[in-house]
């Protein structure tokens, strides 16, 4: 697959970017956050990717970042959308507000992107919700810092060892954020952090 493109960006549009990487130009199609975070048409800029296959040829998608695109991968396992809608989708909500609504099984704000019909709605909840929740992405999740993060990484992976679920990782650590913040020994937060969980 090819992950990433770099190179020089020689023509932007909300729908698709062309980009020269060494004197080849790919064409990628684009969800409407990558295209408002696009530079000056003639800079250099780098966009993460998913390439696709078709009978009859190939596309390329581009995408905000990792996040978006591993919504992205996701949304395209529903019976009955493609990569193209998968995008369009993408164009109409954020990676954290499209999970949120997922996971509290709200048709009606589902219903309110673009391509998501009621029908589309509740098969999405339906084949995405178990999927979202098992890999931790839940509204609960800690907001880090570049300073911390790397913090909470291993808070998350000890509190695992220990037997402990993302869901009820994040919300320990959002809890423990906002009373005392997420500054200590790795130890403390631990420690801290499962009183959180029985609190």
């Amino acid at each position: 697959m090819i992950d990433s493109l770099k190179g020089i960006l020689v023509k932007k549009d909300p729908a698709f970017v062309v980009v020269d990487v060494n004197g080849v130009r790919f064409s990628v199609r684009i969800t409407l956050p990558a295209y408002q975070n696009l530079p000056d048409a003639g800079t250099e800029m780098e966009i993460q990717t998913y390439l696709n296959f078709r009978q009859d040829g190939l596309d390329l998608f581009g995408f905000s970042g990792e996040e978006e695109r591993n919504v992205f991968l996701l949304l395209t396992t529903v019976s009955g959308i493609g990569p193209k809608s998968a995008v369009n989708i993408l164009s109409g909500t954020t990676p954290a507000e499209f999970r949120k609504r997922i996971i509290a099984g709200d048709v009606d704000s589902l219903t309110v992107i673009p391509g998501i019909g009621p029908k589309t709605a509740q098969r999405i909840i339906v084949e995405l919700k178990e999927k979202f929740t098992d890999v931790g992405y839940d509204d609960s999740l800690p907001i880090v810092s570049s300073e911390n993060a790397e913090m909470v990484k291993d808070i998350i992976t000890g509190l695992t060892a220990l037997g402990y679920k993302r869901g009820q990782i994040n919300q320990a650590l959002r809890k423990l954020e906002e009373k005392e913040g997420l500054d200590g020994s790795l130890e403390t937060l631990i420690k801290k952090a499962l009183t959180q969980m029985v609190s």
